[in-house]
């Protein structure tokens, strides 16, 4: 692929970020006219705003500002002749709009009835959505973008397909399923989060058998059971979901550093109570 336009699609699509580097006002002699575009992402650039030291100057901005994780567009202005070298000596004004919020990518493992108040829930914020369940049939005819479902007879097969950084929560229909999901995350130790659906008593029997299996206390320490924000009130499938979807919310914010305005619709539902150890 080499359009921006093509690439910009793409990116969005898969939640990635990058940056759109316009050259929005040219004087004098430049290497393009005003309306170049390219994209730019940490590894790649796609398209070209002309070449040269202007483009090389450019793709180190673009690339300064990903990786700082800048959300503001900057703008900069550049001599050609003077500052750069090169020969066509005019003056160029270029756009840097970082593109594409920070994503959180999530598996959920578990399509019961909580699993199915909280993926649509999820999809509305800024996160990618990995739903697995051996059961086809328990998945919705109609899915939020942003959700993909994957249906595998042994789901523990899908902790080793998570990425880095996953947040991950456990919450299927069947205990020992649990357990081994609850073992397999836990030893690959690079989940960005993990919440196991349960109450007090079911942690305490999971922590004996991880010992048991040679998982250390810090590793267990990891494990949010029972799981969702304190504040939220209810046993219903949605009361769940939204006290579970606050405390990714939460973490969310914190990491990234700014709250997003689904975020901030979330907590105003929040009210005084109790964590939720249902199932």
């Amino acid at each position: 692929m080499s359009d921006w336009i093509g690439a910009l699609a793409q990116h969005h699509a898969a939640g990635e970020p990058c940056v759109l580097v316009t050259l929005i006002e040219e004087r004098g002699s430049t290497p393009r006219n005003a309306g170049a575009k390219m994209v730019v992402t940490p590894q790649e650039a796609f398209d070209t705003i002309g070449g040269g030291n202007l483009e090389f100057k450019a793709l180190a901005i673009a690339r300064e500002l990903l990786a700082r994780g800048e959300r503001q567009s900057r703008l900069e202005r550049f001599s050609l002749g003077a500052s750069l070298g090169q020969c066509c000596g005019g003056a160029a004004v270029v756009l840097f709009e970082p593109l594409g919020q920070p994503q959180a990518h999530i598996t959920v493992f578990g399509a019961g009835h909580v699993g199915r108040a909280l993926v649509p829930l999820l999809a509305s914020l800024p996160c990618r959505v990995r739903w697995v369940d051996a059961r086809s049939r328990e998945f919705p005819a109609v899915l939020p973008a942003g959700v993909e479902t994957i249906v595998n007879d042994d789901p523990v097969e899908e902790v080793d397909r998570l990425r880095p950084g996953s947040y991950c929560l456990v919450m299927t229909h069947d205990h020992q399923l649990d357990l081994a999901l609850s073992e397999a995350i836990l030893r690959r130790g690079d989940t960005q989060w993990f919440g196991l659906i349960g109450s007090k008593t079911k942690r305490a029997r999971f922590e004996h058998r991880l010992r048991d299996r040679g998982l250390a206390a810090e590793a267990l320490a990891r494990m949010r059971c029972p799981v969702g924000l304190d504040a939220v009130k209810g046993k219903l499938p949605m009361e769940i979901a939204v006290s579970i979807a606050a405390e990714i919310i939460s973490l969310y914010n914190a990491r990234f550093g700014e709250a997003s305005q689904g975020g901030e619709t979330l907590t105003r539902l929040v009210s005084p109570s109790r964590r939720h150890s249902s199932l």
